[in-house]
């Protein structure tokens, strides 16, 4: 059972890759029925002057995939930014900036899952008040697998909407690194590092891309 939080000195000698590290064995945890537990009461009282999360994950706000729960976090472990289709703009490339630039986070991981309805609704074209605009952000995605999938593309093309989970994280870190000059500096010199994976909701592993 978790009952320490994160500490500053703690979190300074983390790099990029342990906390990667961390969060799959935590993963593994998970699907294996071997989750460690914490003692919120303990974890609550110890970060109520600050914290010092070891990553920052951008993820969907489906129901279907509490981040904390599925990489067996605790409270003070990581930041979570959740939009449905797990896209960057503005108000998230803020949060991630401020999750590793102040903070100290080691890790973006950009954290897609399969059979995602926003990326269902994009594959389909939806119109529907404001999901319409942000369904745009999935778009490029979209477009990229509408190349490289054979039928329809649409999202009665499991196969199609399958790719385009992934191209949407793939693009989506791409795009971080392209609009963020803070977190691709940071990269740059080693102190972070920006990755992708998809949530199976079958099997509750998460795949590295």
């Amino acid at each position: 059972m978790k009952t320490i939080a994160i500490t500053k000195n703690v979190q300074s000698a983390l790099t990029p890759n342990s906390v990667l590290q961390d969060l799959l064995e935590g993963n593994k945890r998970f699907i294996t029925g071997k989750t460690e537990g914490a003692d919120n009461a303990a974890l609550i009282s110890q970060t109520t002057g600050g914290q010092f999360p070891k990553a920052v994950v951008l993820s969907c706000i489906d129901s279907r995939v509490p981040v904390e729960t599925v990489l067996d976090q605790a409270i003070g472990d990581i930041f979570v930014a959740r939009v449905a289709g797990n896209f960057e703009n503005t108000d998230i490339l803020g949060s991630l900036e401020y999750s590793c630039n102040v903070a100290g986070s080691k890790l973006i991981l950009v954290l897609g899952h399969e059979s995602c309805g926003a990326v269902k609704a994009a594959c389909d074209g939806v119109e529907l008040g404001n999901i319409t605009a942000m369904l745009d952000n999935i778009m490029p995605a979209v477009r990229k697998s509408a190349t490289e999938v054979d039928g329809e593309a649409n999202s009665s093309n499991k196969e199609f909407v399958a790719k385009t989970v992934e191209n949407n994280v793939r693009l989506t870190i791409d795009r971080i690194r392209q609009k963020s000059q803070i977190l691709m500096e940071m990269e740059d010199n080693g102190e972070i590092a920006i990755v992708g994976g998809v949530y199976s909701l079958n099997t509750g592993k998460v795949e590295m891309l």
